[in-house]
């Protein structure tokens, strides 16, 4: 008798069968963190760490078993065009799965355990400014992270091997490049507006929590945030985050003296919440139906806060009803109110770095981490060692901790190699904001009308329907022509700062 043969549809249900129970693991882990980020008791802690350990751990060997390896193969001879959705899960799937098998998993294990350690220790740190409370943590994390590069291995740069996590494609030298090009152009502006200030008097900001969330709410909603499928939650530090199909989560921190910082934090964790709820529900739990990289995930995230949230058309609209929740501000105009937020001040804290002066951050913690990832800088050396850079930078002098090296949560749950796409958000978010403003005359009196309809649909069509089907550099070519570059972000800051 013949054997039977596994048709194409069989073979790829199969494995999009095991590679949808590995999303299944991966959104419940997420479920578990976005608790420990929000409500989760101090005491829960050492049994939440072991919860994520199991799952990590369970869903790894899951995702690297032989028999996956096998499925790859035989999908990969099926022949599937390479930007079907077929095509670019069965690519995905691989690229993930051989990074993954490199990986032992008491590794990975030990890692997501510690982890959710390391995040509490963080948190605690943060708020007592005392980093020493952090630094055993810090050591355990920096160590692990180098031994994964090395476990995933690079051709130039330990860094690479970080990168490709959160940027696949990316290469350190390419970031130098771009940073390098972009450094003495933002020194330049930072020069031509540093003594310049807003005129609306101090104390103008002011807001209660309760006031803040309400309007906070109402502007998420008015741009596109669904909150039949999502929500917003307090935290230390925003974040935003998918728990599942048509469950994607907000968070925020509030300060009554500055109604903005938590609105401009809305505004960009609602960004990434857009595309999250924008990409092709059919496909939740592939590739196809995940964001291609971080750098085009900040860049929804920096265009919503930036590019609309900090425009002129924006305040046009939306002062007289923020008056309705903060009444003080009937005392200034849409104009002042317009020039406060886009004052240029170098400042301690990155999230609320105005827009010129936002990448020397950057620029700081993509030197520091390739230094630790590649031994040239110790833990114990990075307060020093930040303050340092950070004066010569910006010519502020770091008093506390919690203003310098612990005000990032990144680090606490192993992100090196995030950094860098926050800049990358910068640059791709002005190239899309020029090309859909292009191809939309209109746009613009859209904004000034509070109509965000023309501008989001523009980015599902363009930038969330395709999920990862293409890989950042082609998406981006693909829709404004060109691959990313620093010219329109920095012909957009010309236009709104100096102009």
């Amino acid at each position: 008798m013949a054997a039977t043969m596994t048709t194409p549809a069989a073979g790829y249900q199969k494995l999009s069968k095991r590679m949808r129970e590995v999303s299944l693991l991966s959104t419940i882990s997420c479920v578990l963190e976005w608790d420990q980020n929000t409500y989760m008791p101090a005491g829960a802690l050492a049994y939440r760490a072991d919860q994520l350990a199991h799952l990590g751990g369970r869903s790894h060997r899951l995702f690297t078993a032989g028999a996956v390896g096998e499925l790859l193969s035989e999908c990969e001879g099926y022949g599937f065009g390479p930007n079907t959705a077929e095509g670019a899960n069965v690519r995905e799937w691989r690229h993930h799965y051989e990074r993954a098998k490199k990986l032992p998993p008491s590794f990975v294990v030990k890692f997501e355990r510690m982890k959710a350690l390391a995040y509490e220790a963080w948190r605690e740190a943060r708020a007592q400014s005392k980093f020493k409370l952090f630094k055993p943590h810090l050591v355990k994390i920096v160590n692990m992270v180098r031994q994964k590069a090395d476990y995933f291995g690079y051709e130039t740069s330990p860094y690479d091997a970080l990168l490709e996590a959160y940027e696949p494609g990316a290469r350190a030298e390419r970031i130098t490049q771009l940073l390098a090009e972009l450094r003495p152009a933002i020194v330049a502006l930072l020069d031509q507006v540093r003594e310049r200030s807003d005129s609306a008097p101090e104390g103008v900001c002011q807001g209660t929590v309760a006031a803040q969330q309400a309007f906070n709410q109402r502007v998420a909603e008015a741009i596109g945030f669904d909150f039949k499928a999502g929500r917003i939650d307090t935290t230390t530090h925003p974040f935003c985050n998918t728990l599942g199909a048509g469950d994607c989560r907000l968070t925020t921190r509030y300060r009554e003296g500055d109604f903005t910082e938590s609105l401009y934090s809305i505004l960009h964790e609602a960004g990434h919440g857009l595309y999250e709820q924008g990409l092709p529900p059919e496909h939740f739990g592939t590739p196809a139906g995940a964001a291609v990289s971080m750098g085009i995930h900040e860049s929804q995230s920096r265009l919503w806060e930036n590019h609309v949230g900090r425009s002129r058309a924006f305040w046009e609209y939306w002062h007289p009803i923020a008056c309705e929740y903060f009444p003080q501000l009937k005392n200034v105009s849409a104009e002042q109110l317009y020039a406060k937020v886009n004052r240029v001040r170098p400042s301690f804290i990155r999230v609320d770095a105005d827009q010129v002066t936002y990448d020397l951050h950057i620029m700081l913690r993509f030197d520091m981490e390739q230094k630790l990832v590649s031994r040239q800088l110790e833990v114990a050396d990075i307060p020093g060692y930040w303050n340092e850079q950070f004066q010569q930078m910006t010519g502020l002098k770091i008093l506390k901790d919690s203003d310098g090296c612990l005000q990032d949560v990144h680090w606490s749950f192993g992100g090196i190699g995030y950094f860098p796409t926050y800049t990358l958000g910068n640059l791709n978010a002005a190239q899309l904001m020029q090309t859909a403003r292009k191809e939309n005359p209109a746009l613009d009196a859209d904004l000034r009308q509070g109509r965000y309809q023309a501008l989001l649909t523009w980015l599902r069509q363009r930038v969330h329907q395709e999920g990862s089907r293409y890989r950042s550099r082609e998406l981006m070519e693909k829709v404004t022509g060109e691959s990313t570059n620093i010219r329109h972000h920095l012909e957009l800051l010309q236009a709104r700062i100096v102009s």
